[in-house]
């Protein structure tokens, strides 16, 4: 420890390098998210559903870089990102055939260790700053054996240039290339909000776009579009819409 009580760089390299962390699965459960050992909800359904084409074009990597790095983003805040971020992920560790990363690119407010139950730790930004970090030694394990994390990191307000950087590009080579079998699923900015978003969506094989139902304006997806203009796969998830009766599935698989 140094005098004022924080950790060094190495120190904290140190305490994250090979590090296991439990996820709040209860937690998780009564937010109405999906996990491993959830029931079949409407929410389970509805990623499964969702996750198939992207998984299916996933797999076709040769016929588009970084194929299995996916963007979940939206136009504005509050339009639930983060939890479509980890309801896929989740979904997508559940596959026999697929691990999973799950990665807070949200540099100004990440969300997703928080909504996990789990401490803020060195991450992604951490990397881009620092060549005494390493990748291996900053992606967190989990209890769902086939879900791995990368939290964000320190902020740093040269955020948007970190991300738009070769350094940036090198670290995306790495995660996507490094398992045949991963799929990794990025939680990013608003698109409307920061600039960091179009320029991470800019890297990435596939973008989800998330719209909230009955809130989300026209002219915000519009403009969300277009901050992804040169995005070839863009897919849309309607999020908050009014859900079906959880008898309905109930009944349908009894």
């Amino acid at each position: 420890m140094t005098g004022g009580g924080a950790m060094s760089m190495v120190e904290l390299q140190q305490a994250a390098r090979g590090r296991a962390v439990d996820i709040d699965l209860e937690c998780l459960r009564t937010l109405g998210m999906i996990t491993p050992d959830g029931a079949r909800t409407s929410a389970a359904e509805d990623f499964r559903v969702i996750k198939r084409p992207l998984l299916h074009a996933a797999a076709a990597r040769g016929a588009r870089q970084h194929a299995n790095l996916i963007i979940v983003t939206s136009a504005l805040p509050g339009e639930g990102k983060t939890y479509c971020a980890i309801n896929l992920a989740m979904s997508i560790a559940m596959e026999k055939d697929h691990r999973v990363l799950l990665v807070d690119a949200d540099v100004a407010r990440p969300a997703v260790l928080g909504t996990l139950g789990i401490e803020p730790a060195p991450g992604l930004m951490d990397v881009l700053l620092d060549d005494e970090y390493r990748l291996s030694d900053l992606i967190l394990r989990t209890n769902v054996p086939s879900l791995t994390l990368l939290p964000a990191g320190r902020s740093n307000r040269h955020s948007t240039e970190l991300l738009a950087s070769q350094a940036m590009l090198g670290l995306l080579d790495e995660i996507a290339g490094r398992y045949p079998d991963r799929v990794v699923v990025f939680d990013s900015p608003p698109l409307l909000m920061t600039t960091e978003a179009s320029v991470l969506a800019s890297r990435m094989g596939q973008v989800v776009l998330v719209i909230a139902a009955e809130t989300t304006s026209q002219r915000a997806v519009k403009e969300a579009l277009e901050r992804l203009g040169t995005c070839e796969r863009i897919s849309l998830i309607c999020n908050k819409a009014r859900p079906m009766p959880a008898q309905y599935y109930q009944g349908y698989y009894t």
